[in-house]
Order: structure tokens, then sequence, then C-alpha cells
């Protein structure tokens, strides 16, 4: 087994993260259950490009045991947790990544993982397609199909197909109803305010709190901001989400107006120079800039290192730069994802559907990749209901069915 990772002796601490997800994550187990008897992966290769910390290593583990030989990289280099790093290698899985890699370690990592010579591909992002159809398209030899977590990998496959570029299916994981709904909205939700408030020990009550793109993850985001306290701006270049927004108790504002009374900036547009220099320069002494979206180019960082008159570090993930009016502005986790560089991510009840849904779809890429088009695949309704109904039977609710009647009625257009 290869890897590379900063110390296989932190795994006693990766290992006890995995297992203390483990407990939190019943639909996992439940399919782990099935994987073990059926082994849809039996002699698959599958590499995963996911935030790497223990809820992902659930993933990795229970494709295992699906029969998968699992090979595991980073999708963000401030993300990954060495100690889960170690622990996945511990536990029979190659593993390429660690924390703070540079950006040439880092895509060094990317194509490692690929050179293990994947069926299957689990992408967040979309790193690993975009080397496997650029540099590396040599390794792409076995590859069947895959699955993309985020919006922004879906917003880049999209464009691939458009172009008539994408060489196999990848299924839009991000856009199935058990994953925005949840994932992106309650997950987000609650895993940028704990990265927030982790990294700053500051209060959010009694600020204004801006959220700059209001899609599931901004709703999620606002909505959480509301319940702790503070006012919320919404900023939108979209009508319905901004008519949405106003109706949801949000003011609706233009960033360059919004800039001038924010306190803390959550940008989750999944663009790029969303914040420029010419916000910094009207900006609050002390401001918090954050980034929820994928890349770190929302909050402009090149603006501000050519703008400042000083940079400074003040708390881990916490840098300051002073602008030339004199005031400071402070950006976490250098602009990059700051529910994972600056936490743990999502909650482990909220992956569990996520990687629910992650599980199903590679299972279904690996029965029926081979008859799928290269293009970006829905998530088939049955696996939605079937994650679903499996959370509810884990929190042990039951729903209605329909009668024959009002089916019938339901499917007819003179009852």
């Amino acid at each position: 087994m290869k890897h590379q990772i900063r110390d296989i002796a932190l795994s006693a601490s990766g290992i006890m993260k995995i297992e203390w997800v483990k407990k939190n994550m019943p639909l996992l187990q439940r399919l782990e259950d099935e994987f073990v008897k059926t082994k849809p992966f039996a002699g698959k290769k599958i590499t995963v490009s996911v935030h790497l910390e223990a809820k992902t290593a659930r993933l990795a583990l229970l494709l295992a045991a699906g029969g998968a030989e699992v090979c595991v990289t980073g999708s963000n280099s401030l993300s990954t947790q060495d100690d889960v790093a170690a622990g996945l290698v511990a536990s029979g899985i190659s593993v390429f990544a660690w924390y703070d890699a540079t950006p040439e370690e880092y895509n060094r990592h990317i194509e490692m993982s690929l050179e293990f010579a994947p069926d299957l591909i689990i992408d967040d992002g979309g790193d690993l397609i975009n080397l496997l159809h650029t540099k590396r398209q040599d390794l792409m030899v076995n590859v069947i199909g895959g699955c993309e977590e985020t919006t922004t990998g879906i917003i880049r496959l999209k464009a691939m197909e458009a172009e008539g570029l994408l060489k196999f299916p990848m299924m839009a994981v991000n856009n199935a109803y058990c994953k925005y709904l949840f994932d992106n909205r309650y997950g987000t939700g609650q895993s940028v305010w704990d990265g927030i408030n982790r990294t700053t020990n500051l209060i959010v009550a009694g600020k204004d709190v801006v959220v700059v793109g209001y899609g599931w993850c901004g709703k999620g985001i606002a909505m959480r901001a509301k319940g702790l306290g503070a006012s919320v701006i919404v900023c939108e270049i979209d009508p319905v989400k901004a008519a949405e927004a106003v109706m949801d108790g949000y003011k609706v504002m233009p960033m360059s107006e919004a800039a001038k009374r924010g306190d803390i900036f959550v940008t989750v547009t999944g663009c790029s120079d969303v914040i420029t220099k010419e916000h910094f320069a009207v900006m609050k002494d002390g401001v918090l800039l954050s980034n929820a979206g994928h890349f770190n180019c929302e909050v402009s960082v090149t603006d501000l290192v050519a703008v400042a008159t000083e940079i400074k570090d003040f708390r881990q993930n916490i840098k300051g730069y002073k602008m030339p009016q004199g005031h400071w502005v402070f950006l976490l986790a250098e602009g990059k994802l700051v529910n994972l560089a600056s936490g743990d991510g999502h909650p482990a009840e909220i992956m569990d559907m996520s990687f629910a849904i992650q599980a199903l779809s590679a299972e279904y890429v690996a029965k029926h990749g081979k008859d799928l088009k290269n293009q970006v695949i829905d998530i088939p309704a049955d696996i939605d209901k079937r994650v679903a109904m499996m959370k509810l039977d884990a929190w042990g609710i039951a729903i209605d069915k329909l009668t024959p009647a009002q089916e019938k009625y339901l499917s007819s257009w003179n009852e």
C-alpha cells in the first residue's frame, strides 16, 4: 500500500475521530451491512478527492467494505486533518495528502491518487476531473465514471459537457434533494458559524452579517446568522433569489453598499472577485472576511496583498491587512473554506445523508456506467427517496402512505 502523509504516528487520534463519526452516521452503517454481503465494488479501484476529515474517512472505509481498493486525497490543502489521514492508512487505505500542502504538493497528491488507475472517482470541486482531462488523460483509461459532490464542481462539469469535452459520465450528487436541501442548507449553515466562532472567539449577536450569494448554502448561513442574533444583509445577482431573501426577512443591497455596513462577510457564490479592493477601502475597521464557496477567489486575496500597507497574523487562521485609509480588515483561513479550513466541516449526521447518496451513486455507476452517456447525470429518484426513508427510519419516524384509491385519484384527470 502506497501513501504520502505527514506522520503515521498520528493514527490513534485519527482512528478515534473516525470511530466517533461512525457512531453518528447510521445510514452508512446500514449500507456497510449491505455492501459487505453484496460487494458492489469487487475488483474496482476508487479514488476519492473530498475534504479529508473523519466523515470522508468513514465513506472511504464503506467503499472498501463494498470490495473496492480505495485511494484518498484531499480537495483543499487546509481541510486535510493529518491524524485522520494517518488513521486511514492504518486502516488499509492509500492516502496522498497532508495539511497545509503547497500548491505544488497539493497538485502532486491529486496526481498520485490518479496514478492509482481508478475505475471510479468521487470528486469535490473538480480537481480530479480537471487533471484527467488536461495533463493526465492517460490516467483515465480505466475510468467508468464518477460522482461530483459540490455546486462548483457541477458548474465545471456542465461547462465541459456543453463543449463536448467530458469523457465519461458523472453523477450530480450535489443536485440530489437529500444533498442540497440538507447538506448545503443545514450543514453549511451550522459549520460556517462553527468555523467562524471557533477561529475568532467573537460574538455574532448584534452584528451586521453580509451573506454574498443566496443559493441553498447562502440560505443556511443567513438563517443561522439570524438565529445567532445578527442583522443579515444579502447580496445577489439573481432577482428571484433577491426577492426570496427580502421575503425571508433580510435586507438586500449591492456589495458597494453592504461593504460599508457589514461586520462579518461570508461569500458563497462559486464566482471570483466578489469582494475586491474598492470594497475593502470603504469597510469598517476590524471587519471579518470569510469564504464558504469552494475556491479561495471570492474574496480577492490578490487585491488585499496589493493594497495593504501592513500584513500581520493576529491569531491562527486570522490574517490582518491594514488598508491605506488606516483601518484593518481580517481574512479568515486564507479565504479558503472557513467551515473546513477553520473547523471540522459539516456535522456527521448531515454527511451521513450526503455520503449515503455518494455511495449509492457510486454503486449505480459501477453497475450502469458503461451504458451511460458522457454527461452530467441526475441522481435517480429512487436513490433520493431511499436515503430519505433511511434517515426517517433512523430517527424512528413513520409517515403515511397513499391508499389505492388516493393513488387513482392523483393519477386521474376526471375524478
